[in-house]
């Protein structure tokens, strides 16, 4: 199969093609045996939609050549599925379980005429989707329910990227970090074996019959579009310092805020200050890894989704200025970790859902006068270390075609920076991107430096 797409850069117009050159359904190395052939969701894991997320890694040219890479990528994500055996199964008709009867994963194979150059120079979100697994119809009628695709893309100057489709309904984004860093042991790069913990998520968090419930926030649009805005790590402290000084005079009150929650806040500020009817309120669902929140401490290795959101609220315009909006992130996030972690921690996970699904059904009761917002961060995950054995990434990105109203965070190649990938109505990012507030502090969509 061949796409080709135009892109436009000034006045001139790019043809771009790519051509997918295999398809090959990989197996676990070993067989899953009898006793693991049903595999147990977790509560959280029923929650979550069954939809790919994606992210794409930007590789270098080096002089091992293609063919070479992607036969050891396939040889040793075979090897890798022995220990994730559940990737490899297909879900159950109750959603409740996987079978994990080795159907396997997809592994496909492309190349594209464009290089490097060409597609990081200030980066396209149009293009960025054709180097998924996930936007092939072929690839997907054969995968037949997979719940991982891969695909390993060579472009003209040498360069490779790898794109990871991975089912939410079984993995949060720490667990793609756990599936990478095992794939990449396998593949030599790390002295310790990495071995992820499979039973955690059923054992904390039992599943329950639920039938159609599920706990993702509807922000869908019409027509929404994607843009990215890079902080490097002066405007982050110049931010936070302005932050701290607001904090002081206000009321005294002094705290070191987060490189997340002083971007989070801006970005959130803008948003809502170029739109162009009056105001409206607004609440952030913002995700939390409870991982390292329970007790004992469940290991970053668990495997599942171990994520849930608190909700941030704003009733009045008053609450926009930056600093306000930050004390509510940190008020919010203590009180989700005091209140609802807690019940979390003592095995209440069943009646914590549904309390926080019935609070958010009560937020979301005007939903046509509040402005919703979904925040992830995937900082300090190290996801531009990960090294197969020709270097690590340059850049990663993950396109966003599903759900409107997200921010996204992830770590710049220069410590302290942050990416922010944001989706909005068209009309609002047409302001946003023009907001000076925001502009005196990001970039759009700035070229990648190699």
């Amino acid at each position: 199969m061949q796409v080709e797409i135009r892109r436009s850069r000034t006045k001139m117009s790019v043809k771009i093609k790519f051509e997918i050159l295999s398809r090959k359904c990989i197996k676990p190395s070993t067989p899953t045996p009898p006793h693991l052939k049903t595999f147990q969701l977790s509560l959280l894991d029923q929650l979550s939609p069954n939809i790919h997320g994606n992210t794409t890694l930007f590789y270098p040219p080096t002089p091992t050549n293609f063919s070479t890479k992607s036969h050891l990528l396939q040889n040793f994500l075979s090897q890798m599925l022995t220990l994730f055996y559940p990737l490899a199964g297909r879900f159950q008709d109750d959603a409740a379980t996987i079978d994990c009867s080795d159907q396997g994963v997809f592994f496909i194979e492309a190349r594209t005429n464009t290089t490097f150059s060409d597609i990081l120079t200030n980066p396209d979100f149009n293009t960025l989707e054709c180097l998924i697994p996930t936007t092939d119809n072929e690839t997907m009628a054969m995968s037949n329910g997979s719940m991982l695709l891969v695909r390993f893309t060579l472009f003209g100057c040498g360069g490779t990227t790898l794109s990871i489709s991975l089912t939410h309904k079984i993995a949060d984004f720490a667990t793609l970090i756990t599936l990478l860093n095992t794939w990449t042991a396998a593949c030599g790069r790390n002295t310790q074996p990495v071995v992820p913990e499979l039973a955690a998520g059923a054992a904390l968090f039992p599943p329950r019959e639920i039938p159609g419930m599920s706990a993702s926030v509807n922000t869908a649009a019409e027509k929404f579009t994607a843009r990215r805005f890079v902080f490097g790590a002066s405007k982050v402290e110049e931010l936070k310092n302005r932050v701290k000084s607001a904090l002081q005079e206000s009321d005294g009150m002094m705290f070191e805020p987060s490189r997340v929650e002083v971007v989070v806040a801006l970005i959130w500020r803008c948003a809502l200050l170029a739109k162009t009817a009056s105001f409206r309120p607004s609440v952030l669902f913002q995700a939390v890894n409870l991982r390292p929140r329970m007790e004992p401490a469940v290991p970053e290795t668990a495997v599942g989704n171990f994520v849930w959101p608190f909700a941030v609220t704003v009733e009045e315009e008053s609450h926009v200025e930056l600093h306000e909006l930050v004390r509510r992130m940190r008020k919010s996030m203590r009180e989700f970790v005091e209140k609802k972690v807690e019940k979390f921690k003592e095995g209440g996970a069943f009646g914590v859902v549904m309390e926080s699904l019935n609070e958010r059904a009560q937020l979301l009761k005007k939903k046509d006068n509040v402005v919703v917002y979904k925040c992830s961060s995937w900082c300090k995950y190290g996801v531009l270390d990960v090294d197969f054995g020709w270097g690590k990434a340059v850049w990663m990105c993950s396109v966003n075609k599903l759900v409107s109203n997200t921010i996204s965070l992830m770590d710049t190649r220069d410590n302290g920076g942050v990416e922010a990938s944001l989706t909005l109505n068209e009309e609002e990012m047409a302001l946003l991107e023009q907001h000076h507030e925001l502009l005196h502090y990001a970039l759009l969509n700035p070229s990648i430096i190699m």
